[in-house]
């Protein structure tokens, strides 16, 4: 109130209406322009308003005004948390979450390339900063370098100490993303395609192993993949990807009958089974050509 009472120019767009500075509420307080991100936003709209009926006003209290507002907001001490959780969650931080953006977005920018056919060098420089972000996610490190459990989501690792604040962050939904990414699982047109274009080849099994998952139903069950086999599960349906000359699939079925195409795409009506997890497609096997993975 102080500072509208001492500029004339406020005052001035106040007694005519004028809210293109300064409101006043109901209760008689008086706002600055909710639509101010900084002071900036407001020397901008003094500046539009020097042609009007107050220029000579702006003129001789645009400093006046902006002080005002530098005095209501105090912008200048808002440090953040930084001031008082430095090293706890504030500056000399890594960011967890930010690492997997970063990742997801750079993921992108690599599907982008290989869709739009850019020169295998391109591609590959390309793939060797992805992986290199990947490799400082959290879930590739030793317990004792990360300085917590690798597995779980925390929040960030100030300099000098471990991994700190643990919870379900945000990191969790990129890292899914990017994952499945990598195995090349996508989705257009509501049909469902494998193109495993990032994927490495050394993630193929060079030894016996066997895989566990969990069916609709709640049955846990186990099976033992070639050697030369990746496996995961897409909507509880098991997907084997098998390193071949060619690419092919095998789709088997409840009732125990296998199908097999010559493509990576599977049809709208296959699709809409897994998504929606009837239990009719029971397990599908990809057999990839080498010669796209890196």
């Amino acid at each position: 109130e102080k500072a509208v009472k001492s500029s004339k120019l406020l005052s001035a767009m106040l007694a005519q209406g004028d809210g293109s500075l300064v409101e006043m509420d109901i209760k008689g307080d008086y706002h600055f322009n909710g639509n101010f991100k900084n002071a900036a936003d407001l020397s901008n709209a003094l500046d539009n308003l020097s042609k009007s009926e107050y220029s000579g006003l702006i003129v001789k209290e645009k400093k006046l005004i902006l002080n005002a507002f530098e005095e209501v907001y105090n912008h200048k001490a808002f440090t953040g948390r930084s001031g008082t959780f430095y090293g706890y969650e504030g500056l000399g931080s890594i960011y967890w979450h930010m690492v997997s953006k970063l990742q997801l977005a750079v993921q992108e920018v690599c599907l982008k390339a290989v869709e739009k056919e850019e020169p295998a060098e391109v591609i590959g420089k390309l793939l060797e900063h992805y992986y290199e972000i990947n490799a400082g996610v959290g879930v590739h490190k030793s317990p004792s370098l990360y300085g917590a459990f690798p597995t779980d989501p925390y929040s960030h690792t100030p300099s000098g100490k471990g991994a700190q604040q643990p919870g379900m962050t945000g990191q969790v939904k990129e890292d899914i993303l990017s994952r499945f990414g990598e195995l090349g699982v996508f989705v257009k047109d509501g049909c469902l395609y494998f193109y495993p274009c990032l994927l490495r080849k050394d993630e193929f099994t060079i030894q016996d192993r066997m895989f566990h998952y969990v069916t609709i139903n709640k049955e846990h069950k186990t099976f033992a993949p070639a050697i030369g086999s990746l496996c995961f599960t897409y909507c509880q349906v098991p997907i084997i990807y098998r390193l071949a000359n060619e690419n092919r699939m095998e789709i088997e079925k409840q009732d125990g009958t296998l199908s097999t195409q010559d493509s990576l795409h599977l049809d709208a009506a296959t699709s809409i089974h897994i998504f929606n997890r009837t239990g009719e497609i029971t397990k599908i096997t990809v057999y990839i050509d080498a010669s796209i993975l890196k």
